[in-house]
């Protein structure tokens, strides 16, 4: 069936702003560049310096986001140690903290045995953490993936300056997709 007669190639969508580069290569140019989504578009010098600004600060809240999650898995942790530690072992097992010959915390799948409601709670509040987290990590990946040299040094900077804000454990986790 030819179609050739319909002009489709001619319709106006009313959209005249040139298409998204997609680079597959690196590269420094920022012409028809837009960043994860075609409203974030880069269309002049400022645009660039604001959108540059944003990643920064996108990334270097990812490693603030790290940190509330690691303060908030020790806090957790000595709550529950600290309940515990009030018991004997016998009285542990009795009042459901803990199963018998059981120290370590398993899935959440085995939650109705031998864990308190603040474990528990604990435990959910930790696998959101954990959601948010990779979320945010695999967007900065996106971030990344323009194979712009400006938006990847922007992630690099925004990296380190989150780490130096809010860093406070060990630099040996990468900032890996998770």
């Amino acid at each position: 069936m030819d179609h050739s007669h319909m002009h489709h190639g001619d319709m106006d969508m009313g959209d005249h702003q040139p298409m998204c580069s997609m680079n597959m290569l690196f590269t420094w140019s920022t012409e028809n560049l837009c960043i994860v989504f075609s409203s974030w578009r880069i269309t002049n010098t400022a645009s660039l310096i604001i959108s540059l600004a944003a990643i920064v600060a996108l990334t270097a809240a990812y490693e603030a986001l790290r940190e509330a999650s690691r303060r908030y898995e020790t806090r957790l942790e000595q709550r529950v140690e600290g309940m515990t530690s009030k018991f004997l072992p016998s009285e542990v097992v009795e009042l459901g903290l803990m199963s018998p010959g059981r120290s370590e915390r398993g899935s959440l799948l085995w939650v109705g045995q031998g864990r308190s409601a603040e474990e528990q709670t604990g435990r959910v509040a930790k696998a959101a953490f954990y959601g948010v987290q990779v979320f945010y990590s695999f967007f900065i990946m996106l971030l990344f993936m323009t194979y712009n040299g400006w938006i990847m040094l922007a992630v690099g900077f925004g990296a380190f300056l989150g780490y130096l804000l809010f860093g406070g454990s060990s630099a040996t986790k990468s900032a890996a997709c998770h």
